[in-house]
């Protein structure tokens, strides 16, 4: 394996000797020692260990866990009752009020401000107060379509605190993905902004809402935040401003008393067939694990700021810039803008304003930020920095290096991250401070977590290193999701059933000579551009809805700067008339319709207008052809044998080639 040849880097110096001892290590047998006693028969009684130092329970729990993969009946501290706002803001309130809960970093740089716990306390307070005046009650689903702001976390918490499941929607999705959110988990509370900024640049989120509820005849209320004070289209009776409504309650509720299996939230996330899967993460399991590896993979602690550069529209959003660090009473930080809004410099300028501890990212902005220039991260003081974080992708080993020894200077540790939105935390990772790492791997187990690499034909686990196959996880741990929403059978299908006792990533991935995980990327027909993850099914559905198009294939094929693009092949009806000599204008057609049925980041990077597809005579569509050529490997195609045309190779060589 190519990997073999990376060299390891050694536990990074400001972990090593630095003034704050890190959680696990100085030796990687602290951590292997650690993380027996985490998997092992007594396993149960570490997690109910952490489960009380963590966490403030109102109902104990009496058992830890219950249930399997194979009936995907998973439970864990069943009995126990608490509430996930209070173990993020009042327990923290009451001890520090003036200490600050959230860096709010406004698009504008200068904007934003910070936000101490005792303010996030009463602002999440009012909001849930609204929320039951509005008649919402425990149980009842609220969509979440608001941009960057520091709002976003208390409309979270105000959920949380009555009982509410949010289903948050990141706030580039579309009016049609929205509508499609919505209408799915029933919400009749919809909480939005006038509109949002990012990199200088208006977001128009009450209209896209506006659009999306013509079909949501459940919705009842939107609550409106008030981010730029430009006017609005208005429908009386239904919108809500926020800053009004929130001076009609009072600014204290008390917090409902959850049991550890109510649901938290309904994430939505990319599924092979197409239609978006509402993710249920409950309340116990999840926040345990939110909290633990904030404090295990970042070394936090108590005086740290942490920074995660996500959208809370993401996964990674939710648990790291909301419930993870929160939950430890640590400072979270809320980026409204881009890497590169202004200037290049803007992500380095936030963490020597605010002193930043650890910062989290994505390879995709790391990649642009290299491609910029080191000089804009010269001349700013990093020095606070410990952990660098990285998610949503592999980190390709340049961008890994550049990320150590431009802003962490040799003396931060990196951690490359490996989870999904079905897992709800980190489940693979390095441990700073105990594991030496190499650029590119995603290292070893988190606690809890048992990993395995299976055959994926036969299904066979493939002990020992040096070997490569489908990345699966073993035993259930407390942030897995729990069903999708409203069809538990698709959630069995998905997870469950592919490798029977096992919990199917949908990865492939490789273990090296020293026993470290590589993830290898996406092994269904999902791909992952710039950390989100798009469905090639749904992508193609958007095309088709083309008055033009009659077949189309997406494929997604490497990309230098977003990991992965997606490329479309698509074939017209014979009735549709076009320019051949300006097809340009027909490609940007096809283009838009992407952006309005899915979102921007969904837009395919070329689109290829060809005569047919390949296929085979039972008319399956060959997509491993297409990925083939468009990365250059047009001559190792391999048995062509079964395609009914294999003529239609040769058109797509050339259109492709033509295209370069």
């Amino acid at each position: 394996m190519a990997e073999q040849t990376i060299p390891i880097h050694p536990v990074a110096p400001r972990l090593k000797s630095g003034p704050k001892t890190p959680h696990v290590g100085p030796h990687r047998d602290d951590y292997h020692k650690a993380h027996k006693e985490t998997v092992g028969h007594e396993s149960d009684n570490w997690w109910a260990k952490q489960a009380h130092a963590m966490l403030h329970w109102d109902r104990p729990f009496k058992s830890v866990r219950a249930g399997g993969f194979s009936t995907g009946d998973i439970v864990w501290f069943p009995e126990g009752g608490l509430n996930a706002s209070y173990n993020c803001v009042d327990r923290w309130a009451f001890k520090h009020p003036d200490k600050t809960a959230i860096i709010y970093e406004a698009d504008e740089p200068g904007e934003g401000r910070e936000i101490s716990y005792a303010e996030l306390l009463r602002e999440v307070s009012s909001i849930a107060n609204v929320l039951k005046a509005f008649g919402i009650k425990k149980g009842d689903t609220v969509s979440v379509y608001l941009p960057m702001t520091w709002q976003a976390v208390a409309a979270f918490l105000a959920c949380a605190r009555i009982g509410a499941v949010h289903s948050v929607v990141f706030a580039g999705f579309s009016a049609e993905s929205l509508r499609d959110r919505v209408q799915d988990c029933k919400s009749r509370v919809v909480i939005t902004s006038d509109e949002g900024k990012r990199g200088g640049k208006t977001i128009a989120n009450k209209a896209i809402v506006d659009a999306a509820l013509k079909e949501c005849p459940l919705v009842e209320h939107v609550l409106v935040l008030q981010r730029t004070g430009n006017k609005v289209a208005w429908t009386e009776g239904r919108d809500k401003w926020w800053h009004e409504e929130v001076l009609k309650v009072p600014n204290y509720c008390p917090p409902e008393v959850m049991s550890s299996e109510d649901p938290l939230f309904i994430l939505y996330t990319s599924g092979s067939t197409g239609k978006p899967k509402g993710v249920v993460h409950t309340t116990g399991g999840y926040l345990l694990c939110a909290a633990l590896t904030v404090k295990y993979v970042f070394d936090v602690h108590p005086d740290d700021k942490f920074a995660c550069m996500a959208d809370v529209g993401w996964i990674t959003g939710h648990t790291y810039i909301v419930y993870g660090p929160l939950a430890n009473g640590v400072t979270t930080t809320v980026f409204e803008s881009t890497p590169v809004y202004p200037t290049p410099s803007r992500y380095w300028q936030t963490v020597e304003k605010h002193q930043l501890t650890q910062f989290y990212s994505a390879p995709t902005a790391i990649r642009l930020l290299r491609r910029l220039g080191e000089h804009h991260v010269e001349g700013h003081d990093l020095s606070s920095l410990r952990v660098l974080g990285s998610v949503g992708e592999p980190i390709n080993p340049e961008a890994w290096n550049w990320y150590n020894e431009h802003v962490g200077k040799m003396q931060c540790a990196i951690v490359d991250t490996f989870w999904q939105t079905e897992t709800g935390s980190i489940v693979v990772t390095p441990f700073p401070g105990a594991i030496e790492t190499k650029p590119g791997a995603a290292t070893v187990p988190f606690f809890g977590i048992e990993t395995a690499i299976l055959d994926p034909v036969s299904g066979v686990e493939l002990e020992g290193n040096n070997v490569e196959g489908v990345l699966v996880l073993k035993n259930p741990w407390p942030s897995i999701a729990r069903t999708i929403y409203q069809d538990h059978n698709r959630y069995l299908e998905t997870y469950m059933q592919p490798y029977p006792g096992y919990f199917y990533t949908g990865d492939g991935a490789a273990r090296d000579e020293h026993g470290y995980i590589w993830i290898k990327g996406r092994v269904d027909d999902v791909i992952n551009v710039s950390g989100h993850r798009l469905s090639t099914a749904e992508i193609e559905s958007a095309l088709i809805l083309h008055k033009g198009v009659a077949e189309t294939a997406v494929i997604g094929t490497a990309d230098e700067l977003t990991g992965q693009a997606v490329y479309a092949f698509v074939t017209l009806k014979p009735e549709f008339k076009y320019d051949p000599n300006d097809e340009a204008s027909l490609v940007k057609e096809l283009v838009l319709q992407v952006r309005k049925v899915i979102g921007p980041f969904a837009a395919p990077k070329k689109i290829y207008i060809v005569s047919d597809l390949p296929k085979t005579r039972s008319g399956k569509i060959m997509r491993r052809i297409m990925r083939k050529i468009v990365a250059g490997e047009g001559d190792q195609l391999g048995d062509l044998s079964t395609l009914a045309e294999p003529e239609v190779v040769e058109v797509i060589k050339k259109k492709v080639s033509e295209s370069a």
